[in-house]
């Protein structure tokens, strides 16, 4: 069963532009979901929204609504899938930290067209399907011998500018030097240090930021489960908070990273995840774009402790739908 999700965003398509296959609301638990496709005024068929903006404040002028977020990818059977997150009064949050405002911080000039030399060579092994990669020594190292050697280029470039990366990952001004920083930090030889500097970005208010910063951190994260890292340890409260967030991209990043959570056996981190997002990765895993819902759906399985061959069984069979409901009903009757 594979695990790796690759999904191209229909945002550069054009809001307005793209024919709409399926729509996925997230996150809503009072306020009835076929409510908020009506004030949408999307339907599976039409178009998506002329504008991304103005259907998210109509969203969040809806009682009981704090915030949406609406995120399109490309696709199912040709056409958008129009994923809406929803946080309600009330609801889980997922607390994100102040915009940091520091505009004295950048990156080593050679630094940025190292990072775009390995964002093209990703964009080309994405596109073949080889994602492949080893995180053995605490950071992302590509099967893919163009990415792997661009890789290579930011591993000895963070071993120059660690410092000034961890800084800048955390406390620059610009959104985009955040989010390359963030990246290139876990490559940094110090995994602790880099390690909390990027807990904080997770929580940075860019989500291309805590984008990276998971990718970044996933790693060191895979070093200290793995025991390659001695006393190394990455707490995964904030991977578990970004379950809940009304960020497609955030909620991604966090099942991959808490996946080798909880298949290593961490109690803690799974016991997290029940008690606080329990209901997130369940709606995950019934979405209706399979490659997005398989991740969800097999961390879902493992935190009810169901044997692989039941949920491969399960997910060939057309059964997905009994099996996540039975899994949340159990576990829900375990916290009680």
């Amino acid at each position: 069963m594979k695990r790796m999700m690759i999904a191209v965003a229909a945002a550069a398509l054009g809001w307005g532009q793209v024919q709409v296959g399926a729509i996925e609301v997230f996150g809503a638990r009072r306020v009835p979901a076929d409510r908020i496709r009506k004030v949408l005024g999307v339907m599976p068929g039409g178009a998506l929204p002329k504008s991304k903006g103005e259907a998210e404040e109509r969203l969040e002028a809806l009682d009981g609504v704090v915030r949406a977020n609406l995120e399109a990818w490309c696709c199912e059977q040709g056409k958008a899938v129009l994923y809406v997150g929803i946080e309600e009064r009330g609801g889980p949050h997922f607390e994100l930290r102040p915009a940091p405002a520091d505009d004295s911080l950048g990156l080593p000039e050679e630094l940025m067209p190292a990072y775009q030399d390995f964002a093209g060579a990703l964009a080309r092994a994405t596109a073949e399907g080889d994602l492949e990669e080893d995180l053995s020594r605490g950071h992302s190292l590509m099967r893919n011998v163009a990415c792997r050697v661009a890789q290579q280029r930011l591993e000895a470039l963070a071993e120059l500018h660690e410092q000034q990366l961890l800084r800048a990952a955390v406390d620059a001004a610009d959104p985009e030097v955040r989010a390359v920083a963030a990246y290139v930090a876990g490559y940094a030889r110090d995994k602790a240090a880099a390690a909390k500097a990027l807990q904080l970005a997770l929580r940075d208010p860019e989500p291309a930021v805590r984008r990276n910063a998971a990718r970044a951190l996933k790693g060191i994260a895979y070093l200290a489960l793995t025991n390659g890292g001695g006393d190394l340890r990455v707490e995964p409260t904030w991977f578990v908070e970004m379950l809940n967030s009304v960020v497609l991209s955030d909620r991604q990043e966090a099942v991959q990273a808490l996946s080798m959570y909880v298949e290593r056996g961490d109690e803690g981190a799974a016991a997290q995840i029940r008690e606080r997002a329990l209901a997130s990765v369940a709606e995950m895993a019934r979405w209706q774009h399979l490659p997005h819902a398989l991740p969800a759906y097999w961390l879902l399985g493992m935190l009810g402790g169901v044997r692989q061959e039941e949920l491969e069984k399960a997910w060939a069979a057309g059964e997905r739908e009994r099996l996540v409901e039975r899994i949340e009903k159990e576990l829900r009757a375990r916290k009680k």
